[in-house]
């Protein structure tokens, strides 16, 4: 399992990180874990599933 950053996250799904955000917002996009005082990471099989998903509904 592997944690990555916003700005891997931001490569992967071609996002912003004001649309993330709105998506975690709305339930759609996978939280983020917590990592410490000022630091989030996310869980890249998640994320992954989620583009997977997204493809699936084209």
């Amino acid at each position: 399992m592997r944690l990555i950053k916003l700005k891997e996250v931001m490569a992967k799904t071609s996002l912003g990180h004001s649309s993330i955000y709105k998506f975690i917002a709305e339930g759609s996009f996978p939280k983020q874990v917590s990592l410490g005082a000022k630091s989030v990471a996310w869980v890249e099989s998640e994320v992954d599933e989620w583009i997977l998903d997204r493809i699936k509904k084209r």
